[in-house]
């Protein structure tokens, strides 16, 4: 009897062993479609209730709900993003071939600077390590928008394939999980509540601050404004710096021109405006959308870009409400007072 245990503990092991081995290599390889797995979960839950409606109410076909969803997701969310990214790409194939006319540019207007308030502010060593890391990071980017589109298609290929069987994955969730309703109920509403607030609160927040952005390039004159609209847009959404990507060249354009006025107009109307008005917008939208604390959606973006890149935007605050939501379900599935109930 011994034996036959000690038989089937050892072929356990081995078992559990050689799939842990089979899952990382998986793991490993597949690796680069974490964004675009991340991507359907984020839509999944933005569209559950209303592919539902038109399936269970309506009595769509599943197919059709799912590709209506899904077109619609796209000309609203997706084909302005793209129009965006198209826009920058045209700004970095632009600069990857004048970059050697843009650094003697920048190294015209900085020398002017430097004159005029007597000290030097960058040596050329500085210079030529900027040149050198510009012409490393452009072509990077333009390679980053090319795996983002592949990452595009994989992800409405999972969406699709979540979107059609809703009932059997959530069922077979829910099975593997086996807690109680109470916290069944908590985990899906923390999920719901987080992807809510991140996946539409931070864009909202982005294109809002870039708003009030454009209006000061436009007032100012400042050459091509939606270029810079759109970047503000784009920086405004990264940790501590944000929409100062946006705003301090700017202010430095105006500076090296000779538009002292109108640089030191445009930043204080940044530092003043642009760079608090996000938090107004953020704490308002956030906790009517999710209800989610900014701290969590503060450290959460700083966590999420690391991980998993454009959408941990997303996926970093969620991980954090998810830590904090283990520890009540933990009290709730094995406290003492569960316990003797």
């Amino acid at each position: 009897m011994q034996q036959s245990i000690s038989n089937h503990l050892l072929k356990q092991i081995l078992y559990l062993g050689v799939l842990l081995l089979l899952g990382m290599v998986l793991f490993w390889q597949l690796s680069a479609f974490i964004p675009a797995a991340l991507g359907a979960i984020t839509f999944y839950v933005l569209m559950r209730n209303r592919i539902l409606f038109l399936v269970e109410k309506k009595r769509w076909k599943k197919s059709l709900a799912a590709s209506i969803l899904m077109l619609l997701s796209f000309l609203l969310i997706l084909l302005p993003i793209t129009l965006m990214v198209s826009l920058l790409s045209s700004k970095i194939n632009y600069a990857v071939g004048h970059s050697n006319q843009i650094i003697q540019m920048i190294k015209s207007n900085i020398s002017i600077v430097e004159k005029r308030l007597g000290y030097e502010i960058l040596s050329n060593e500085n210079i030529q390590n900027i040149s050198t890391w510009i012409a490393k990071f452009l072509p990077s980017l333009l390679n980053a928008t090319f795996n983002t589109l592949i990452a595009i298609i994989v992800m409405y290929c999972v969406l699709y394939f979540m979107l059609t069987n809703i009932r059997v994955i959530e069922a077979g969730i829910a099975k593997f999980l086996s807690l109680k309703q109470k916290n069944t109920s908590l985990l899906r509403k923390e999920i719901r509540n987080t992807i809510y607030s991140n996946a539409i609160g931070i864009p909202i927040v982005a294109i809002l601050q870039g708003i009030v952005a454009l209006l000061a390039y436009w007032l100012l004159g400042v050459p091509d404004p939606l270029f810079w609209f759109v970047l503000t847009c784009i920086a405004s959404v990264l940790p501590f710096v944000g929409a100062a990507l946006g705003y301090v060249p700017v202010a430095l354009l105006f500076f090296a021109d000779g538009e002292t006025v109108r640089g030191i107009i445009m930043l204080a109307y940044g530092i003043g405006v642009i760079g608090t008005v996000d938090n107004i917008f953020r704490f308002f939208l956030q906790k009517k959308i999710g209800d989610v604390h900014p701290l969590i959606t503060l450290f959460g973006v700083i966590l999420g870009i690391n991980l998993f890149g454009f959408w941990g935007l997303v996926f970093g605050p969620l991980l954090i409400s998810l830590f904090i939501l283990l520890v009540k379900m933990y009290n709730n599935e094995f406290s003492t007072t569960s316990v003797v109930s």
